[in-house]
């Protein structure tokens, strides 16, 4: 509400455009100007985002292709709407995991907030992330 009146503490409202991106960006100037709060907040609009797209694109055939054609403009692909089509077809059935944290320590640094991740974290959760474990005896 400090940077947006129209945005009232406790309203659900549908964020789009400059409050989209107000909302996700800033930082400086509130209550608690930490990074971690942001993060937070691009969360929660990524998480919110994702269902809606996933719902249009669940209940609308055509969206895939409109919303392509409307970016159009807007990005650079070597995919033709139909690519993108499937794409988006296959993008609903897709189960969001949700969005991974690391542990860390945020930590004031000459200009800006610092973080650094406990290394056996980042390591635990790459391995989670992009190997499959391999069966004994599988021969692999």
């Amino acid at each position: 509400t400090k940077f947006d009146s129209t945005l009232i503490k406790g309203e659900t409202v549908t964020l789009t455009g400059e409050q989209a991106l107000l909302y996700v960006r800033q930082r400086q100037n509130l209550a608690d100007s930490t990074n971690i709060t942001r993060m937070k907040r691009q969360e929660q609009y990524i998480t919110a985002l994702y269902q809606k797209l996933n719902d249009r694109i669940a209940n609308d055939e055509e969206f895939a292709v409109e919303a392509s054609l409307q970016m159009s403009d807007y990005i650079v692909s070597d995919r033709s709407v139909t690519q993108l089509q499937t794409l988006a077809e296959k993008f609903s059935g897709y189960e969001f995991m949700g969005i991974k944290d690391i542990d860390g320590e945020s930590k004031k640094g000459k200009e800006f907030m610092e973080f650094y991740p406990v290394k056996e974290k980042v390591h635990n959760l790459i391995v989670d992330q992009f190997y499959e474990p391999v069966e004994a005896g599988s021969g692999r």
